[in-house]
């Protein structure tokens, strides 16, 4: 029998119904809800079939099998604490939220209650990162002791500029809200979680710029054009922007490991870029894209730059992010329906949060190093145990 989805948001991220209505083959979403009219029509025109709401409590109470939480970044909590304690399993979308206090507020919700939580970090599924763990898990470079990421967001102003992601009332900031991808992946990659941060950080070149309109009338699709360049000459951003265009954390993690990552929001490129360095090697991929490549060095070398010792290209999936969508909405489907171990936890989750949300505070402050608050111990035994059957709190 098909599991019953439903879907509370159908905007930016909506394209994953895709993946979730299989009528016939294991899941069909039934119902979706949204408070805007745009995205009511949105999901009416492409799921038919769907009962479209403007009410929660509606989807609620519809005896739903599981849900997909896409709203925007800074109501994740405000819903799937409610879909949580409704008893429904929750998919949240990524970052679980823009604070602190909102993450652990989810975690609290689903321990307590004992509903089935999985968060949308897609990351863990894509090519590149799952084939750089794999060397990694090898032993290929040895133990690792270092992470370094630099992620080029060539899309910058069309894709966090022009609508609320440019408001750290919405976000927190794109280094918490863009980067809680990286900052997983770079934990997933190292083996442990960050528990000190530092951060610098400024609106270099978009709070400079006078066009601007009120783009809640439009979606990104409306205005994104590669025409849009140099960033200086951009058109129609947000009337009010209060995030950083650039920014650079450090991190030590709980294992020892170093680790960095830097943000640009303005560079020409798009892409993300990975080093990895081990006692025996480092691996660093050159793209991010299925026929792209990851390189290893392993030996020993006095000539300055050296060709690797072994290229992997980087394979392709189908779907969004080189095929990680479907796989993501595949292991939140049967966690829903069967439990068990899965490629990512609600304790990762937070910690990039928790990252991302310090180092925020950091480059906003006078760049110090902040700790990350630790969790309660039996909330991480019970998320990295896979979240087993027990009696609601």
């Amino acid at each position: 029998m098909d599991l019953k989805v439903g879907i509370v948001g159908f905007g930016l991220r909506a394209s994953l119904w895709k993946h979730a209505h299989r009528p016939g083959e294991g899941s069909a979403v039934v119902m979706v809800c949204d408070l805007s009219g745009r995205g009511r029509a949105d999901a009416a025109a492409k799921i038919p079939t769907a009962v479209v709401t403007d009410s929660l409590e509606e989807l609620l109470a519809a005896g739903l099998d599981a849900v997909l939480v896409l709203t925007p970044d800074n109501r994740h909590a405000e819903v799937a604490v409610q879909t949580l304690r409704a008893g429904i399993p929750t998919f949240c979308e990524k970052p679980l939220d823009v604070t602190l206090a909102a993450a652990d507020a989810i975690l609290a919700t689903a321990y307590e209650t004992g509903t089935r939580l999985y968060v949308g970090h897609n990351m863990r599924h894509m090519p590149v990162v799952v084939q750089m763990r794999e060397l990694i898990q090898a032993g290929t470079i040895g133990e690792v002791k270092a992470v370094w990421c630099r992620h080029f967001v060539g899309n910058g102003g069309d894709y966090y500029f022009k609508d609320w992601h440019a408001q750290r009332a919405n976000t927190t900031s794109l280094l918490l809200q863009k980067g809680a991808h990286d900052i997983d992946v770079i934990h997933w990659l190292a083996g442990g979680y960050t528990r000190r941060v530092s951060a610098i950080g400024d609106l270099a070149v978009y709070g400079d710029v006078t066009s601007r309109r009120d783009n809640t009338d439009r979606r990104m699709g409306d205005w994104f054009s590669l025409q849009n360049w140099p960033p200086a000459a951009q058109t129609d951003l947000a009337e009010v922007i209060d995030v950083e265009d650039i920014s650079m954390m450090q991190m030590v993690l709980d294992n020892g490991v170093l680790a960095s990552y830097q943000q640009c929001h303005f560079t020409p490129d798009y892409w993300r870029n990975y080093t990895v360095i081990g006692t025996r090697g480092r691996i660093e991929n050159f793209g991010d894209g299925p026929g792209d490549t990851i390189k290893v060095w392993t030996t020993r070398s006095s000539a300055g730059f050296v060709a690797p010792d072994a290229e992997i290209e980087i394979l392709d999936g189908e779907g969004g992010h080189g095929g990680a969508d479907p796989l993501l909405i595949a292991e939140f489907l049967r966690f829903a329906r069967e439990g068990g171990a899965t490629a990512t936890s609600p304790v990762a989750a937070r910690a990039s949060v928790a990252a991302g949300v310090l180092a925020t505070a950091s480059l906003r402050g006078d760049g110090g190093a902040l700790e990350v608050p630790a969790l309660p111990a039996e909330w991480v035994e019970y998320f990295n145990a896979g979240q087993p059957a027990r009696i609601p709190q």
